[in-house]
């Protein structure tokens, strides 16, 4: 069976795992109201993407 012969340090094994760090998201502001967002995705607060409303507001409807 397969046994390792010496102890890996500490600083080899974190030097292993150095690329499973998180990486931070990519957020931009929405031009229509100026909301944080994620790239790519519709605005959650107004409901634009792309400069088209996705979503009806829930305002207007009723």
């Amino acid at each position: 069976m397969a046994v390792p012969k010496k102890k890996i340090s500490k600083s080899r094994r974190d030097m292993r795992r150095s690329h499973l760090a998180l990486a931070q998201t990519n957020c931009v502001f929405c031009s229509h109201c100026g909301e944080s967002k994620l790239q790519h995705h519709m605005c959650s607060n107004c409901g634009m993407y792309n400069d088209r409303h996705i979503l009806k507001d829930k305002r207007r409807s009723s």
